[in-house]
């Protein structure tokens, strides 16, 4: 989602920077549209690092001998190393 919006973010941003050729007394719309520009460029990276950063998950296999039956125990722990929602 945030790659689209910043997507439609620089799309604005163009928009009022190079084709919008009104002149308003209180804001320049040519640097709003840059201002635009640049929040989407900047909404667009971000969105692709957590895009493409994923999910790691770490396992650990221990060994070990069971104290009251002699059996060799193996358990694996799983740790996820992903985005908390």
């Amino acid at each position: 989602m945030s790659i689209g919006t910043g997507a439609v973010l620089f799309v604005i941003g163009a928009i009022l920077a190079f084709a919008v050729h009104v002149s308003v007394g209180f804001i320049s719309l040519t640097t709003v549209g840059y201002i635009l520009m640049v929040a989407g460029a900047v909404v667009f990276v971000v969105g692709l690092v957590l895009a493409l950063r994923g999910r790691r998950t770490v396992t650990t296999s221990r060994t070990g001998v069971d104290a009251a039956s002699g059996e060799r125990v193996t358990r694996q722990t799983a740790d996820s190393d992903g985005p908390v929602l």
